[in-house]
């Protein structure tokens, strides 16, 4: 993953600073041993090969044997992997793979619950940019490894035009016009989506073409269905704005092609596990 050596090494800083006093104080610097990662709670497991990085960043002499996957089903008792080597770098490495692997499996556990719901249906699940900062890049690999698909990743890989870009250009037609003249102008090559919030903006947005695909926020299930037979295949389709796991299948029904989702990353519970000395 990009970056991710950098993240981990301010991670550490943060952690640690000038030193753990408490494993220093009470563990022999050459003492050895071994830690296992127990699951505690049931659901689907993430951040094994963030955790590798972890380790091998910190200490290139640790052993990892990983008995699971990215992407497993796991239940509570499981055994996800052992690491053996100086103790020192097991408890010093402890809390961060932990927090990593916790956030990310929870995160996972979500997205698969959702995308359990959309079987049979064309629709696909979308991840958004509320997200941790800072923890952008493990969280939407982790609603990658729970089955479901990363929308734009920031501000710079698509131009997604919302109400406030909207309503700031002065309507649709000036919103949509100004993007394609700056990718024309920048010689970028960007997908262009537009969010609508009624069957006007929707219209208005049909009228002047160009864009990739359109956003309906916070439409019905009714009104969805019948924006979806609207556009008629004429772009691609996003249902978006208050869609929860009870509703979401209706609105796949509607014949959206994605689905997005914000409750993937942004109020999500950590999936329990801990990290046991074996003695």
């Amino acid at each position: 993953m990009t970056d991710l050596k950098q993240f981990i090494a301010l991670w550490f800083a943060e952690d640690i600073g000038d030193g753990d006093h408490t494993s220093l104080a009470s563990i022999p610097e050459d003492a050895l041993g071994k830690s296992q990662l127990i699951i505690k709670e049931d659901g689907i497991i993430a951040g094994i090969e963030v955790a590798r990085s972890v380790f091998a960043a910190f200490d290139a002499t640790l052993k990892m044997t990983t008995f699971l996957h990215d992407g497993d089903e796991v239940r509570a008792g499981d055994i996800a992997f052992e690491v053996e080597g100086r103790v020192l770098s097991l408890l010093q490495t402890e809390r961060l793979m932990l927090n990593i692997m916790q956030r990310m499996s929870g995160i996972a556990t979500r997205t698969r619950s959702y995308v359990e719901q959309l079987k049979g249906t064309k629709t696909k699940t979308l991840d958004t940019r509320k997200t941790t900062p800072g923890l952008r890049l493990l969280e939407k690999e982790a609603v990658r490894i729970g089955g479901g698909e990363n929308h734009r990743f920031g501000l710079y890989d698509m131009i997604l035009l919302k109400d406030n870009h909207v309503d700031f250009a002065g309507g649709i037609a000036q919103a949509i016009t100004r993007a394609k003249d700056y990718c024309r102008q920048h010689n970028k090559t960007l997908k262009i989506e537009i969010e609508v919030r009624t069957f006007e903006e929707l219209n208005e947005a049909l009228a002047v073409g160009g864009v990739d695909r359109v956003m309906l926020d916070n439409f019905s299930v009714e009104d969805t269905k019948r924006a979806v037979e609207l556009i008629a295949g004429r772009v691609e389709t996003e249902s978006s704005g208050g869609i929860t796991l009870k509703t979401l299948r209706d609105y796949a029904l509607c014949g959206v092609d994605y689905i997005s989702v914000g409750a993937l990353t942004h109020s999500v519970k950590s999936l329990d596990m801990s990290f046991k000395a074996v003695v």
